[in-house]
């Protein structure tokens, strides 16, 4: 096969610092050697896409304070989740034309990788030629979606229960709430920042009530939109909306721990974070669950609810919102949007087409 012999890759060029506030200019674009030698085990990969979340905050720090996500290194090529095409292989079990998603795909155009338990194929009759869709709604922000509202939701259809959703026009959000409605909750509430992504998620999304956290009153608008409480609560943020969402929620009611993008600029923290001494009684009061989650305890599941996933789609029982920006060079530029809300949906940087 034959391609361009010029590569590039993305570098980290400096840290934030613990408690900062990521920038365009802690990543760097230069141009780089194409990969030659393929060593045995090894595959040479065209990057396709990548994908950028908020977890990877804590990857620009020095310590990340998590056993299975190693930092980033200044002067470094980046690397997260990505598809690729497989261009050559020294590896039984892939071939070239196969397409191939990672967790930890480099932040270059053309790279050699190790084949390790963070590589899969993207199975064709799930994503179609659609690829992204493996790093997004048939990918992880798909199965933490399902799989947390699954195991630490408490549905029980028919009994009408309401469920609120942070950060839910966001990539997990944004399924969240499709996800639950489909589950059997009654009632779907979303927070998000823009009056825009407040009407998406009414209008195409079938949520039954969008709250503006940044021009409404969060707690008097929740008070009208749940007038009987609040029985599961799917948390992409924490912080201040999380404690206004908990004052609401209704005894022996949930919580999901997605996310909790409100303080992901703070290194000193505890997983779950701490609550303040009101929501914390609160909680104990009302034998409210809240739990530590983590999708990868989840992993023989995955590929039921890939298929459970892809199936809903197909079937158009819920929709998958995208926002994809250009150019590999552009990928340090879509991080810093996605972590102040800049995304609709999964936010995906497109770098190559097969």
């Amino acid at each position: 096969m034959q391609v361009s012999k010029s590569n590039k890759r993305v570098t980290l060029r400096s840290r934030p610092g613990d408690s900062g506030v990521t920038a365009v200019e802690n990543f760097a674009t230069e141009e780089c050697p194409y990969p030659t030698d393929l060593p045995d085990g090894k595959l040479l990969v065209k990057t396709l896409c990548l994908s950028v979340d908020p977890y990877m905050r804590s990857r620009l720090n020095e310590k990340t304070r998590a056993a299975y996500m190693l930092p980033w290194k200044v002067g470094h090529t980046v690397d997260g989740g990505g598809v690729a095409l497989v261009l050559e292989s020294k590896h039984d079990c892939y071939q070239p034309g196969d397409i191939i998603q990672s967790f930890n795909l480099p932040w270059q155009l053309y790279s050699q990788v190790e084949v390790n338990q963070y590589f899969s194929k993207v199975e064709k009759s799930l994503v179609g030629d659609h690829y992204s869709l493996a790093v997004g709604a048939i990918g992880m922000p798909g199965l933490t979606s399902l799989l947390g509202i699954k195991h630490k939701g408490g549905v029980v259809p028919g009994t009408n229960q309401t469920m609120v959703i942070s950060g839910a026009a966001g990539a997990c959000g944004s399924l969240a709430g499709q996800i639950a409605r489909i589950l059997g909750c009654g009632h779907v509430v979303g927070i998000c920042g823009t009056d825009a992504k407040c009407s998406m998620l009414t209008e195409e999304l079938g949520f039954d009530v969008a709250i503006n956290y940044k021009t409404q009153n969060v707690e008097e608008r929740l008070k009208a939109a749940c007038p009987a409480g609040v029985d599961i609560y799917f948390d992409n943020v924490g912080g201040e909306i999380s404690d206004t969402v908990i004052m609401k929620m209704n005894k022996d009611s949930n919580i999901i721990l997605c996310g909790q993008i409100s303080m992901y600029n703070n290194l000193h923290r505890d997983y779950p974070p701490l609550l303040a001494d009101n929501i914390a009684q609160r909680v104990k009061d009302f034998n409210i669950k809240r739990e530590r989650f983590v999708v990868l305890t989840y992993a023989e599941e995955f590929p039921e609810g890939l298929v459970q996933l892809a199936t809903w789609i197909r079937e158009g029982k819920f929709k998958v919102k995208e926002t994809v920006t250009e150019g590999l060079e552009n990928t340090g530029a879509a991080f810093v949007s996605m972590m102040s809300g800049g995304n609709v949906g999964k936010q995906i940087v497109h770098v190559a087409d097969p």
